[in-house]
């Protein structure tokens, strides 16, 4: 079986997969808006609309402008529509993949955008919904695809996936070190199917050490899977390869990413734009959450925000 490639995004912990943490929280809100400098007259695009967070602070700052949202999640998108219902036409909604945001701001005849925002972490609504299977903490079925429509899950990869494609998906996405002892767990286990058997499978896998795991041990596993069913990273780099082709000149573009590999590839890609003077950084360091963010949303705890504008 081929393995597919990957995204990144918020990594999960113990105390976030219950339903009662599923209210969405905007990571980094108060300096996205700020870097994107959103002006009443903009055209602005959400490339990842989520529970709508980010959208709703920039469509309280437009009066002429409008803002376009993209998700691939249909349940998303169906939740940030009521949340954004307010600002009526100044608001587009369109389900859709941010790889190809080219296409879709083309098929919505939007104008090119003065901002871009694209927060790539997993959001509190997919976590809490036990049919998705994100969470190892909520029984559920091994699926974890962003857009139901897609064709691979979870369940695909784990029953059916080689050891080794195992092991090295686990290693690479999951930056998981004991990803060769949970790939012969799994393999052992088979047929896995619901997300809380597989987070006994990993957990057992992995040698005790008590007092060092600071994150739940099924935390890096399941990132790793949910990475390769959505081709996270892969469809950041296509993101980013045409993100500069549907802004105006002066542009801003901002990222939040929630893994080092995903971190890795829009540094790369925003250095690339300086270098060919394409852009220039409004981050040379990446933005943290601050002290006051981290206790009212601890998900928020690796968070990393980028930004750059495009050159006039």
């Amino acid at each position: 079986m081929a393995v597919p490639r990957c995204r990144g995004a918020m990594p999960e912990d113990a105390s976030e997969g219950g339903r009662k943490q599923a209210v969405h929280r905007p990571v980094l809100l108060r300096e996205v808006t700020e870097l994107l400098d959103v002006r009443p007259e903009g055209f602005y695009i959400d490339a990842t609309v989520g529970g709508g967070g980010h959208s709703e602070a920039i469509a309280e700052r437009l009066s002429t402008g409008r803002l376009l949202g993209i998700d691939r999640d249909p349940l998303a998108l169906g939740t940030a529509r009521e949340r954004l219902a307010r600002f009526g036409e100044k608001v587009t909604l369109v389900h859709g993949n941010f790889a190809e945001i080219d296409r879709l701001q083309a098929e919505a005849a939007f104008p090119p955008a003065d901002g871009v925002v694209a927060d790539l972490g997993l959001s509190s609504m997919q976590l809490a919904d036990a049919t998705r299977g994100f969470s190892f903490n909520v029984e559920g079925p091994l699926d974890m695809r962003a857009d139901p429509a897609s064709e691979t899950t979870a369940a695909d990869i784990v029953n059916y996936a080689s050891e080794r494609e195992l092991a090295d998906l686990i290693f690479k996405l999951g930056e998981e070190r004991h990803s060769r002892r949970i790939a012969r767990a799994i393999m052992k286990a088979r047929p896995i199917r619901t997300s809380t058997s597989l987070a006994q499978v990993v957990t057992r896998a992995i040698p005790s050490r008590p007092g060092l795991h600071h994150i739940h041990g099924a935390t890096r596993t399941f990132m790793a899977l949910r990475m390769a069913v959505n081709r996270e990273l892969e469809n950041l780099e296509q993101f980013l390869s045409r993100v500069l082709a549907v802004m105006t000149p002066d542009g801003r573009l901002a990222v939040i990413g929630f893994h080092s590999a995903e971190d890795r590839v829009t540094k790369r890609a925003f250095g690339a734009w300086k270098q060919e003077r394409r852009a220039r950084l409004l981050t040379p360091k990446p933005v943290r959450p601050g002290e006051d963010e981290l206790r009212e949303n601890p998900r928020a705890r690796s968070a990393k925000l980028r930004a750059i504008q495009k050159a006039a």
